[in-house]
């Protein structure tokens, strides 16, 4: 260990630990991470997210995309343009959390076949477990 995780953990307050649990919010959120996969590029609109990121509802999508601009994962810009739209983009917060997730996401496309197999044999098992 070197000196500075050393002050960072001594410095840390055990409040800390809890309020981490906030911030993984985000992470095990249903869609959040695919609204940031779908940023990865630049900005884009609230009808290109919603066609991009399959069987998200439009109220769920905008319930995200306040949540993630809130957190400062992403913005939002309103183009005084006619009509006018609004795009979002990640912020340096958000590409750093796409950074950090990208092998979460990769590692579940890759495994979801054999997430797939394993729930119908747990499922038709003969002898279901016991609590």
């Amino acid at each position: 260990m070197d000196a500075t995780q050393g002050d960072a953990r001594s410095s840390a307050r055990p409040s800390d630990a809890c309020r981490t649990r906030v911030v993984l919010d985000i992470v095990g959120d249903k869609w959040s991470l695919l609204v940031v996969r779908n940023l990865r590029d630049g900005p884009r609109r609230f009808t290109e997210l919603k066609k991009a990121i399959d069987g998200i509802s439009q109220r769920m999508l905008t319930v995200t995309l306040r949540s993630l601009e809130r957190d400062g994962i992403l913005t939002r810009t309103v183009h005084q343009v006619m009509p006018p739209h609004v795009s979002y983009e990640l912020t340096e917060m958000g590409f750093t959390l796409r950074e950090a997730t990208a092998p979460l996401l990769e590692w579940s496309i890759a495994h979801l076949s054999r997430i797939d197999d394993a729930r119908a044999a747990y499922d038709t098992r003969a002898d279901p477990p016991t609590t």
